[in-house]
Order: structure tokens, then C-alpha cells, then sequence
């Protein structure tokens, strides 16, 4: 019974976290611009996790910051610091980068975007 709940559990880490990353990617946003946002990425699902999404424009950063249930959005020219991050979900146009979050489960969320996962 006890490795039921555990598989139960482990699942809803995964779907939650797929979600997560099918919806706040973007949250809905049309991502345009140049830079780079960083922001905490959270839904009902999962997280949150803290975050920088790049290329991102001022104006699709501070949307971004809105969307979901995402806070402390900071737009910054150039591209996302690397340092402390725990990997990246490569959407070929976008990349985001993850400072906090489970490694397993956000890979598998990306994989689930058509993303390829980099360790740091």
C-alpha cells in the first residue's frame, strides 16, 4: 500500500510538473524582444521555481511576471546568469533555465514540452 501512494505521489510530481512547464512557459504570453527574464515561475500544479527565460523582451517579461501565478518578474539585457542554476529546458527559440526545482522532474516536464534537457 505504501509503494501505491509513493507511485501515486510520484506522479502527480511529474504531471504537476509538466503542466507547470507547459503553462508558464510562456503563461499565455506572446514572448517577443531581446534579454533575458528572470522570475518565479509558479501554477496550481508546481513550484515554484525561480527562473530566466531567454530572449525576452521588457514588455513580454513584465507579462510574464503576471502570468499564472508568477511573481517578481526582472527584465535584464543579454543573456540568463548560468551560475547556481540546476538545468535548462532548450526549446530551440527559448530557453529556460531553472535555479530551484527537482532535477527528474523538470526534465521530464521538458521532455514532455519537445524541449531537450542540459545539465549545467
Amino acid at each position: 500500500m505504501k509503494s501505491i501512494r509513493i507511485l501515486g505521489a510520484l506522479l502527480l510530481t511529474i504531471a504537476g510538473t509538466s503542466l507547470a512547464m507547459a503553462g508558464a512557459h510562456d503563461g499565455g504570453v506572446e514572448i517577443t524582444g531581446e534579454g533575458a527574464c528572470s522570475y518565479v515561475q509558479e501554477n496550481m500544479f508546481a513550484g515554484p521555481f525561480d527562473v530566466c527565460q531567454e530572449p525576452v523582451g521588457a514588455e513580454s517579461c513584465a507579462a510574464l511576471g503576471e502570468a499564472a501565478d508568477n511573481a517578481n518578474a526582472s527584465h535584464a539585457e543579454g543573456a540568463c546568469p548560468t551560475e547556481g542554476q540546476v538545468g535548462t529546458c532548450d526549446m530551440g527559440n527559448m530557453k529556460v533555465l531553472y535555479m530551484t526545482g527537482d532535477v527528474d522532474g523538470l526534465e521530464i516536464g521538458c521532455g514532455f514540452q519537445g524541449g531537450d534537457w542540459i545539465m549545467p
